[in-house]
């Protein structure tokens, strides 16, 4: 009977209906229990791979003998590559990698087929793009594992020893530092999440405490009070800035290879879309909890996972690919290795300010619309 009675009391239907009900009729708890977990399975089930997949490659093959073209034909059947770009000369090999049209350049040397018949011995240069180090020696391995095995039908088929030197030159970083790759994904994080998170939970705090409904009846106008939001938070931003270039020029010794003022005006403009993103947000939610979720939610995970902070892009299902293009971070971080590691000009950079800048107005624009409907 006591056990009974203790079943009941630890038990409660009712109690266990109403919790129910409360959970359907929150949208946004139906959103966490629900959605996130699928989402979130599938992008840390797609997007984090380490693997290559349909790696761009461009080839400079003076020869075009049977060895070079067996060699070119074994890259792009491999899933590992797809050799997108024929150079005319091996100097072609720097603008493709400005372009970002390839991430991996093979240059055969002269008569190399020949080569082989005659002496045993060709070179064949494997350059690649070590802005991010792990995937460009990810990329040198596969390509040199797939001209060894080239190498050994040869020798098979060869009354001589074949020996096939493969050339590894890692541009940009020869050194293999990882910090010329984080570097820019983690300004691109601290940045977005400073100021869009900040920006919301100070304008959903002024919400909560009512003062926001005062701003909005004054005689200020919405796009004087949006402004005056943003102006400390922009200012305190350009010192995070400062701080970490600062830090990453003379700590972690990685050198603004680039123009400084060029990258300045592209940091700058991405704060000001962080800022735009953060006032968007903060008139959408109303309480700061739902803004810190809001917030997690929408910047924390596509910055780490969607952006080519972490994992490349170009590894990506096409799906994922198309939603990564709506992350401002992934704009930002791509002009950043532009400018902050490969030393390119600001021509270069121009289709990521062209969408920053669109993304800004965008945002703003969506902002001064809510809140003018809050008035």
């Amino acid at each position: 009977m006591r056990h009974h009675q203790l079943h009941i009391s630890l038990f409660s239907l009712p109690l266990v209906k109403k919790e129910f009900w409360h959970i359907f009729r929150d949208a946004r708890s139906m959103l966490i229990l629900l959605v996130m977990p699928v989402a979130q399975i599938i992008l840390f089930g797609f997007a984090i791979t380490n693997e290559v997949k349909n790696a761009q490659v461009a080839v400079f093959d003076p020869s075009k003998d049977a060895v070079t073209t067996r060699i070119t034909e074994r890259l792009h059947a491999s899933r590992y590559f797809d050799v997108a770009r024929r150079l005319g000369s091996a100097a072609e090999a720097n603008d493709v990698f400005r372009e970002g049209g390839a991430s991996l350049a093979v240059i055969f040397s002269e008569s190399f087929g020949e080569s082989t018949s005659r002496t045993g011995e060709a070179t064949v240069q494997l350059i690649a793009d070590a802005t991010d180090p792990n995937q460009a020696a990810t990329l040198t391995a596969y390509a040199s594992s797939i001209i060894a095995d080239c190498r050994q039908e040869l020798l098979a088929e060869s009354s001589i020893p074949i020996r096939v030197k493969a050339q590894v030159n890692m541009l940009y970083n020869p050194q293999l530092l990882g910090a010329y790759n984080f570097v820019p994904g983690v300004m691109g994080m601290i940045l977005i999440l400073i100021c869009a998170m900040m920006t919301a939970l100070s304008v959903v705090r002024e919400k909560e405490t009512g003062s926001m409904e005062a701003l909005l009846v004054s005689p200020v106008r919405p796009l004087a009070l949006v402004f005056s939001k943003l102006v400390p938070y922009f200012a305190l931003s350009v010192v995070n800035l400062a701080t970490i270039l600062l830090l990453s020029v003379f700590v972690l010794h990685v050198p603004v290879s680039g123009s400084l003022p060029a990258l300045t005006m592209l940091s700058l403009l991405y704060i000001l879309v962080s800022l735009a993103l953060g006032m968007l947000i903060s008139t959408v939610v109303a309480t700061q909890v739902a803004a810190l979720l809001a917030s997690s939610m929408v910047l924390m995970l596509p910055v780490m996972l969607l952006s080519g902070m972490i994992f490349p892009v170009e590894n990506m299902p096409p799906i994922l690919q198309w939603i990564s293009c709506i992350v401002p971070a992934r704009w930002y971080i791509a002009g950043v290795k532009k400018l902050m590691i490969e030393g390119l000009p600001i021509a270069s950079s121009l289709t990521e300010i062209a969408i920053l800048s669109l993304m800004a107005a965008a945002f703003m624009a969506a902002s001064l619309k809510k809140l003018k409907n809050e008035t």
